[in-house]
């Protein structure tokens, strides 16, 4: 078997980075679907997408909260925390390659990486835009996206109407400007440990100071 890991929410200020790993016996099984990097298709089409992948390649997803995101980041570098979640989904599914839609800017050592991290030797190949290359990789994207697309969506029902989670998002930094002047803390769903957040803290410290 063969594997394509890819990750969705890496750079997001809310919500969970979610890595999917996506395994197939014969890449012909994917012939028949427009495989693609998740990010140039409409969030329609991955809706539709996934199920069908789903049901058509083993999977794995590994979900890591804003949480568990700011626990690791005084310790760790968030590439690391990328690779471990690449690491765990090519380790449950034990294909004998994987190919990695590589998040450090230099491939081989990002595959180097993943490997020390897995508890048995496995062929990794770990390029720059794996997801627009390989449709097995295109498939993780699209199976990660999608997942996260929907906690993202559970969030919205909790908190209203966040964006997409990311700081170039202006509906996404209105909400938390707003939730910060309001509560004074970041919201859970937050990666407190993002510049985004300690800078919308800040201009708010200084905005009250201005009212006295």
């Amino acid at each position: 078997m063969l594997c394509g890991v890819d990750e969705a929410g890496k750079g997001a200020v809310l919500g969970p980075m979610v890595v999917a790993a996506a395994g197939v016996f014969d890449l012909t099984q994917l012939d028949s679907l427009a495989i693609r990097d998740s990010k140039t298709l409409s969030p329609r089409k991955r809706e539709e997408l996934f199920p069908m992948l789903t049901e058509m390649c083993l999977f794995h997803v590994v979900s890591v909260s804003p949480g568990e995101i700011d626990a690791a980041l005084p310790l760790i570098s968030m590439n690391l925390v990328v690779a471990r979640a690449h690491a765990a989904c090519v380790a449950a599914l034990k294909p004998e390659t994987a190919y990695l839609d590589a998040c450090d800017v230099n491939a081989a050592r990002y595959a180097d990486t993943v490997q020390s991290l897995l508890p048995y030797p496995c062929r990794l190949v770990a390029e720059h835009r794996a997801d627009a290359t390989y449709p097995i990789v295109g498939a993780a994207s699209i199976i990660a996206k999608v997942t996260r697309d929907r906690a993202i969506a559970d969030l919205a029902l909790e908190y209203g109407d966040i964006g997409s989670g990311y700081p170039s998002d202006k509906k996404t930094i209105r909400f938390l400007s707003e939730y910060i002047r309001e509560h004074g803390i970041p919201p859970a769903c937050a990666r407190s440990s993002w510049k985004t957040v300690a800078a919308l803290l800040e201009k708010e410290r200084q905005s009250s100071l201005f009212d006295f």
